[in-house]
């Protein structure tokens, strides 16, 4: 294709009917290109069957231009993008959320974290999910439960389910852990530094079982480690082979995101599929 045919093309696509799109904005600031994200994400979880293990995260495509959900994470190496909540699995993402900021109400949302792990969990029925503090609470892990899936993620301290004695690190031992029980929840602190505690929660493990390892981990921080980074691998490999251009145009930059993660997707589809070829 000439690349002022491109350009071309680049400036006039549009997903939806500009004349009717002030009104649907009312109501959804997604209006620009909601047609075309719902049937996208409506078919990532029939192309894929996830493994066991699922992680729920948060990705944020880089973008610095008008955008009225547009988001700041100083965490994030772009800082400045827009954010998707994703469920994945070995950094396939089977299902999506964009987040669009507050309601057309103004009212922030309570619950938040719970809501989107349910969201972006619907269909899934003997799976464990990993996901960070912003997400984890006693709540939602017995929410889960009822839906037959397990849970395993760090908690913030301030939650009001913690019992005391697994806040306090002064006079700790360190490398120390630390369990609470209840019939269908196990917490652990764990003291990596001194006067620094971690609090993890899990509805999968029933026991307080630690590695032999030197750092004496307990095998609840181990299982969390190992999943927990799914997401941010597919941010990385999208990252580094990405069809994104330049462009002001916020609907676009999702567009070119949905190309990514479906390229990346296909990879995994393929790679899944590949025989396991004896060549002895």
């Amino acid at each position: 294709m000439p690349l002022k045919l491109f350009h071309t093309y680049s400036r006039l696509m549009r997903f939806d009917d500009r004349e009717s799109r002030p009104a649907r904005c009312m109501t959804d600031k997604l209006a620009a290109i909601r047609e075309v994200w719902d049937k996208w994400v409506e078919r990532l979880p029939y192309l894929y069957n996830p493994e066991p293990d699922v992680t729920v995260d948060e990705q944020l495509v880089p973008f610095r231009g008008c955008c009225p959900f547009q988001q700041y994470m100083p965490s994030k190496p772009a800082k400045y993008g827009i954010k998707s909540w994703v469920a994945s699995e070995s950094s396939y993402a089977w299902k999506m959320q964009v987040y669009t900021g507050k309601s057309t109400s103004g009212c922030p949302e309570k619950n938040q974290g719970l809501r989107v792990v349910l969201d972006v969990t619907e269909g899934l029925r003997g799976h464990n999910v990993t996901c960070d503090n912003f997400f984890n609470s006693y709540e939602l892990g017995q929410q889960l439960l009822k839906r037959k899936i397990t849970m395993v993620g760090t908690v913030r301290k301030n939650k009001p389910e913690l019992p005391p004695a697994l806040l306090g690190s002064k006079e700790r031992e360190v490398f120390s852990s630390k369990f609470a029980f209840t019939p269908t929840t196990t917490l652990v602190s764990y003291l990596p530094k001194k006067n620094k505690n971690v609090v993890l929660l899990s509805t999968l493990h029933k026991d307080g079982d630690t590695s032999d390892r030197e750092d004496r981990k307990p095998i609840i921080i181990l299982e969390f480690n190992r999943n927990k980074g799914g997401v941010d691998n597919l941010d990385k490999v999208i990252g580094a082979y990405s069809c994104r251009r330049m462009t002001a145009r916020w609907p676009l930059v999702i567009f070119h995101n949905i190309i990514d993660v479906s390229s990346y997707d296909c990879l995994c589809d393929l790679d899944r599929d590949q025989p396991n070829l004896d060549v002895s």
